[in-house]
């Protein structure tokens, strides 16, 4: 199970790391905390030393009930980190997180190699042929409404098949409009509620008719936090835990705050399956 990132294959049949790196001020973690150039950099390498496949940078807070921005406002806050971690990091792998058409394609552009759009399409309706016309490797998310709606939005009479039956239709959306690489994220978080997160968790596995990467978000999501009743910043041992079912139930990409724990779990779960790492 492989995916073409600038012309580079690489293997998901081993589990990957994607760290995150949020530019917004709001994120529900690590908002704010990446205010210069040098932070920013300092993050990277680190994550990238301790074994990230692909960097996510975000410049929309995604979190529930997050306030708006313009297009041109997130344009501006990625633009520059974009171009400032291809110059640095010319091998850099960089995953945009963005549900609009235009960002996606200036940041491929300066040197982006992965979309990941939280609503697949669903608040852009250029996003698909933007991304189709790139030839980069799309990530979709299950999601209803959007950051500011979601919430209220998660009835299901049966969560896992409704998922699934919109991964089915999404997914032929985006062959149609010609994109070869697709992955799938449940979205954890995203129009569910703490019980339907876990039970998502638990039957992850059933993703798998798809037969395409499976990327979980998990990492000190409200779902550990607040089960814990403990604080975000306290959810590392949580998050670990959480992530050691995901790969255990099929995941192929982690994406996560810490990387260097998660290619610890990636190991470990890898020597429980008998594959090398």
């Amino acid at each position: 199970m492989t995916i073409n990132c600038k012309g580079s294959l690489i293997d998901l049949s081993t589990p990957k790391a994607m760290g995150i790196l949020n530019v917004t001020p709001d994120s529900f973690y690590d908002g704010g905390r990446y205010k210069d150039e040098n932070q920013i950099l300092i993050q990277v390498e680190t994550m990238l030393n301790d074994g990230a496949t692909f960097i996510d940078v975000g410049a929309y807070s995604s979190r529930p009930g997050a306030d708006h921005i313009s297009e041109e406002e997130e344009k501006s806050r990625i633009l520059p980190i974009v171009e400032l971690l291809i110059n640095t990091f010319p091998e850099i792998l960089l995953s945009i997180d963005t549900f609009r058409s235009k960002i996606a394609q200036h940041c491929i552009d300066t040197g982006a190699s992965l979309i990941n759009d939280i609503s697949a399409g669903n608040l852009d309706k250029n996003m698909m042929t933007t991304v189709g016309e790139l030839k980069a490797p799309y990530i979709i998310m299950h999601m209803r409404g959007t950051p500011q709606t979601m919430k209220s939005l998660n009835h299901y009479d049966d969560l896992i098949h409704e998922v699934n039956i919109y991964f089915a239709k999404k997914v032929s959306e985006a062959r149609e409009k010609g994109i070869n690489d697709i992955i799938i994220d449940p979205g954890f978080g995203f129009a569910k509620n703490i019980d339907q997160n876990f039970e998502l968790l638990n039957k992850l596995n059933l993703l798998s008719i798809h037969n395409l990467p499976l990327l979980a978000g998990l990492s000190r999501k409200s779902m550990i936090y607040k089960t814990l009743n403990i604080e975000p910043k306290e959810a590392l041992n949580g998050t670990t835990s959480l992530n050691t079912i995901a790969l255990l139930n099929g995941a192929s990409i982690l994406r996560v705050h810490d990387v260097k724990e998660a290619m610890e779990c990636i190991k470990l779960v890898n020597a429980i399956k008998g594959i090398s790492s």
